[in-house]
């Protein structure tokens, strides 16, 4: 059986599109690989929101060279926004690359793999060296995607729009990705019953922005989406990515306040507490036009959890622009923020203006990412001593002897396996209730003291390891 190997970089919509041509590729008669090195199709999924995340693509394009040179035989194919990008420049930059597909190419891409099955098969069962010579090929390292375990099915990600009209001067989304394109609701309806009859227990609504989402039959809006989405037979979880505070108004967040199956968090991006630098980022709200969408959450959804993103040194930022993003980040709101130093990039407005020293860019976000990084903490302290219903993710990648879970406001729980710990049963009760003993600025640790087969079901108790008493002093 041909083997595809799939590695993605950047957001949740790229993750949404691997796992599309995963899918594809599995109706094609494909199994996905774990290692490159056991692949015959190799899939780069890029992204070009952020410089970082565009050198370590073609970093990782070199690195699959070792491979291509190795066995000229194995494809690979680089997709995603830097595909779209810099389709002819990565020829140049890197011809080893077999075929590139865009943002709007993914099924195409899903057809290829078809097509290319059958040389695949013949090349597998004419060669008796196949094997062995992929054996000697080196590990590389990466993280693969897309693999199916024993939890990949319990969360679902669903694409309900791709691009974005908005054309912030940072972003490069809507040069690559194109403007709104909403799919039907209809189309999104019928794929969250599917995602949910294959055992999905979370379903996350997935856009560039999100809750721009109109439908393009009638008009409806995201509120609308989430309200009919929410009462599907079998739906347990609902959440979404990522919204823009612009299209938050107070009928919709009335609205969604009335979906009992929406998990307690919301990402709203500030990305600056300046005024002057919310202008020259065409993000079309001011501090105090954001604010107003923050009390309007407080009133009608006051247990959620409020999420960020921030860039730090965007073009002409001054000191006293960082101190308002600092100020405001350290009334402790955030439950949690991503924080970015600004890259330029090719082909947006604020690529060519005068730009932050690196120097000074790079002490504000020290400072201001100690400051996120208190209010994260004190988050999670509030947690301690309380229990917690998470829904299981697998094992932790630093400890085999440990699960690593997801509460609803999406903070990672890590507890240990209890005695006689069987993942299957943990597959088909994979909600669990952690008793949350410690916390850090990345999550909490606990110990698992009930799991359930559905998250509304009250659980069963789990056994709790003995105290090592020796071990304790």
């Amino acid at each position: 059986m041909p083997r595809i190997y799939i590695e993605t970089f950047g957001c949740q919509m790229n993750e949404a599109d691997s796992q599309y041509i995963a899918d594809r590729a599995e109706s094609a008669g494909y199994a996905i690989a774990t290692k490159p090195e056991e692949a015959d199709v190799l899939v780069l999924n890029t992204c070009t929101v952020r410089d970082n995340a565009e050198r370590r693509a073609y970093g990782r394009m070199g690195h699959f060279k070792a491979l291509k040179d190795a066995d000229p035989r194995i494809r690979l194919v680089v997709m995603g926004c830097l595909a779209e990008q810099d389709r002819d420049r990565m020829r140049s930059a890197a011809p080893h690359v077999d075929d590139v597909f865009g943002t709007k190419e993914l099924a195409e891409l899903g057809d290829r793999l078809a097509t290319w099955r059958p040389e695949i098969d013949e090349r597998r069962a004419d060669d008796a060296e196949y094997a062995e010579e992929r054996a000697l090929l080196m590990p590389l390292g990466g993280s693969a995607d897309a693999v199916v375990d024993a939890f990949s099915h319990l969360r679902a990600f669903v694409t309900v729009q791709r691009g974005c009209s908005y054309y912030c001067t940072f972003c490069i989304v809507p040069h690559v990705r194109g403007r709104f394109d909403h799919r039907p609701a209809s189309e999104i309806v019928e794929e969250v019953r599917e995602k949910i009859a294959s055992g999905a227990r979370e379903i996350m609504l997935v856009g560039q922005t999100v809750n721009a989402w109109r439908d393009p039959a009638d008009g409806r809006d995201f509120a609308d989406l989430c309200e009919t989405v929410g009462a599907l037979d079998g739906l347990e979880r609902l959440t979404f990515i990522s919204p823009h505070p612009k299209d938050f108004t107070e009928s919709a967040i009335a609205r969604l306040a009335r979906v009992p199956a929406l998990n307690p968090r919301v990402h709203l991006p500030l990305q600056s507490g300046s005024d002057a630098v919310l202008r020259r980022m065409n993000r079309k709200y001011t501090r105090a036009q954001f604010e107003e969408k923050v009390d309007l959450i407080r009133r009608y959804l006051p247990s959620w959890a409020i999420t960020t993103d921030l860039i730090v040194g965007f073009p002409g930022e001054t000191d006293e622009d960082f101190e308002r993003t600092f100020d405001y980040a350290a009334t402790g709101l955030f439950a949690n923020a991503y924080t970015f130093v600004y890259s330029i990039r090719r082909g947006t407005p604020a690529a060519h203006w005068p730009q932050v020293p690196a120097a000074v860019a790079s002490a504000r976000f020290t400072r201001l990412v100690d400051v996120l990084n208190a209010g994260t903490r004190a988050y999670h302290d509030r947690k301690i001593g309380t229990t917690v219903r998470c829904l299981v993710s697998g094992e932790s990648r630093k400890d085999a002897a440990r699960l690593a879970s997801k509460s609803l406001d999406n903070v990672t729980v890590i507890a240990p396996k209890p005695p006689g710990y069987d993942e299957g049963v943990f597959a088909r009760e994979p909600w669990i209730d952690v008793a949350v003993e410690t916390a850090h600025v990345w999550g909490c640790t606990g110990t698992i003291v009930r799991r359930a087969r559905a998250f509304a079901d009250p659980g069963s108790p789990v056994e709790r390891a003995p105290i090592d008493l020796v071990g304790a002093r």
